[in-house]
């Protein structure tokens, strides 16, 4: 699934899973979900507001991450695209993803020698 960062002034303040994925991906019963950010695993409490229209995890920790990994000290300015891919129950691994629909790069192809026609 894809999730954004949320941000509030110069700061990360957490991501946003959107009401889509929250019903999607999260039962109502679950209080705590796992994340896996990089060789860190880290325990986020999920609000109630996430199933009253906030579908967005807040956690010092996450966004720390975050901070470290997407903006490397500049402002937070806009939200940025992640991939959030379930890993087990309850459990997500946190990465990078490309929303833009750039194409891979593709092969070179092999020109003819110069002068041969």
């Amino acid at each position: 699934m894809v999730v954004k960062t949320q941000c509030k002034g110069h700061e990360v303040t957490g991501l946003r899973v959107g009401a889509y994925n929250a019903r999607r991906y999260f039962p109502k019963h679950v209080a705590d979900i796992e994340l896996q950010l990089d060789h860190l695993r880290i325990q986020c409490g999920l609000s109630p507001e996430f199933w009253r229209g906030q579908p967005e995890i807040n956690d010092p920790r996450l966004c720390a991450w975050l901070e470290s990994k997407q903006f490397h000290g500049k402002p937070c300015r806009s939200s940025m695209p992640m991939a959030m891919i379930p890993s087990g129950e309850n459990s997500f691994k946190l990465g990078p993803t490309s929303l833009n629909g750039a194409a891979k790069p593709r092969p070179r192809s092999v020109s003819a020698p110069w002068g041969s026609d």
